[in-house]
């Protein structure tokens, strides 16, 4: 069998016996899948994806116990890396699980100690008052952590809807002359950049991860998706304008964000530091094949055919379940220390230190420039967001003009990294991105975006 270009190797029989249920087997969990994490619905005047719906009604219900259980969490993976690392347990280090969450290096070692330190100190009001004030380690511990536990619990578990049952195979024939052209991704990736953009940054990192160790993504790919497409919920998006008083403006918010996010995502893969990422594999993974239509078959037929195909190969519930728990204690253990550690000492520098506030200086003569008012107040807003990204639209909270208040709020959202969340889960994730890489990204984006946003406010402005 050949395709345009050149032969097709290793070509996959469409499944045997019952393709009416091998169908099945595909669409039922393939829709429950974009249903849950990627098909926005309205719910009570917002708008959001149902994951991220159900992790709100378990963390508000569980919200008592869950500082508790981070807590807890930080202290078993702290305590399982010590042992691996001081004892090496030889029969412990041949399970895969337990060596790939507990046999980490001695940065991460060190650094999953200072979260549990942190998360502590923290829940007892211990120590420093920089690190348990309500404002950073308080913050994480009582707000940001207790979200992620739920969502990791919830979205770990559900996952393999996405992955395990054809749909990325699916997408990735069908938008693969999409994909590749626009953002120099392979077709699969559409599904995962959707759902980091429309559902929560934190579902794209881990489905990202996922399919980078896996093999279906290599180290330039994973790091565009990872940094690229990460944005904060649309309910999130709601509550950062709403921040700055301005939630009347939600849908043309949106439509700004949603546009200057996607020229930077046209941009960034084209530039340092991700076009200088090598497009080679995770070691011991063997690379998909490419993601090529056999001469004879439409479009659509093939990707259907890929589909069931990998539908057909799924062992049943048991796998499900066992992948699905294998997800959630990996991330528990692995992101949660993590986040803990980098986000207080992040939110700590903001809070108590002027380091942002200098930073944002040299921003006045372009905010100036863009028509910006009280272009000074708004210049230590700019680079604070790399901590947290709700800290720009608190500290504007208090300026005047509404445009300047819009043009905050649109640009926290679109600058994507933030230590507190996201730029954790990425330092903490097998992705192959560095603290390094996450600033210039960060500073990047922010050049990129900021002219985009600002233009668009004006001529907003203009008209209301």
């Amino acid at each position: 069998m050949t395709s345009k270009n050149g032969p097709i190797e290793n070509f996959p029989a469409m499944p045997r016996g019952n393709e009416h249920s091998s169908l099945l087997q595909f669409i039922i969990p393939s829709l429950l899948g974009l249903l849950l994490f990627v098909i926005p619905i309205p719910w009570r005047g917002e708008v959001t994806v149902p994951i991220a719906f159900l992790a709100k009604v378990i963390g508000e219900w569980l919200a008592p116990w869950l500082p508790l259980a981070a807590v807890v969490v930080t202290i078993i993976a702290w305590l399982g890396a010590a042992y691996t690392r001081w004892l090496k347990p030889a029969p412990l280090l041949r399970m895969p699980l337990w060596k790939a969450i507990f046999d980490i290096s001695r940065f991460w070692f060190w650094t999953r100690t200072i979260g549990m330190l942190f998360a502590l100190l923290t829940y007892w009001k211990l120590g420093p008052e920089w690190i348990w004030a309500e404002s950073t380690g308080g913050l994480l511990l009582t707000s940001l952590v207790p979200g992620l536990f739920v969502v990791f619990l919830l979205a770990g578990l559900l996952l393999p809807l996405l992955v395990d049952f054809g749909l990325l195979e699916f997408f990735g024939t069908l938008m693969t002359r999409i994909m590749r052209p626009l953002f120099r991704l392979p077709g699969r990736s559409s599904i995962n950049c959707m759902a980091s953009w429309l559902g929560d940054g934190t579902i794209g990192v881990m489905l990202t991860s996922k399919q980078y160790e896996e093999g279906y993504y290599t180290k330039r790919e994973a790091a565009v998706i990872g940094t690229t497409f990460t944005a904060v919920s649309i309910t999130f998006s709601f509550i950062v304008l709403s921040n700055v008083g301005l939630a009347h403006l939600f849908l043309p918010f949106y439509v700004i964000v949603t546009a200057a996010g996607m020229i930077a995502a046209v941009i960034m893969p084209r530039i340092p530091p991700l076009s200088r990422k090598p497009d080679t594999y995770a070691a011991g993974v063997k690379p998909p094949q490419e993601e090529l239509i056999p001469a004879g078959w439409r479009p659509w037929k093939w990707a259907l055919h890929q589909a069931v195909g990998r539908a057909s190969r799924h062992e049943g519930a048991r796998s499900f379940l066992r992948n699905g728990g294998k997800n959630i204690v990996d991330l528990w253990c692995g992101v949660i220390p993590v986040v803990m550690a980098i986000g207080t000492v992040a939110l700590a520098l903001a809070e108590f230190t002027p380091l942002f506030k200098w930073l944002g200086l040299p921003f006045i003569p372009l905010l100036q420039l863009l028509g910006l008012p009280e272009a000074e107040a708004a210049s230590q807003t700019i680079l604070v967001g790399f901590a947290d990204m709700f800290l720009p639209t608190l500290l504007a909270s208090d300026i005047a003009s509404e445009l300047t208040r819009f043009v905050i709020a649109a640009l926290s959202v679109t600058q994507l990294i933030y230590m507190s969340e996201v730029g954790g889960l990425l330092l903490s994730s097998k992705l192959p991105i560095s603290l390094r890489d996450l600033i210039l990204i960060f500073l990047l984006r922010t050049i990129i975006t900021l002219p985009l946003i600002a233009g668009a406010a004006h001529l907003l402005f203009a008209f209301i």
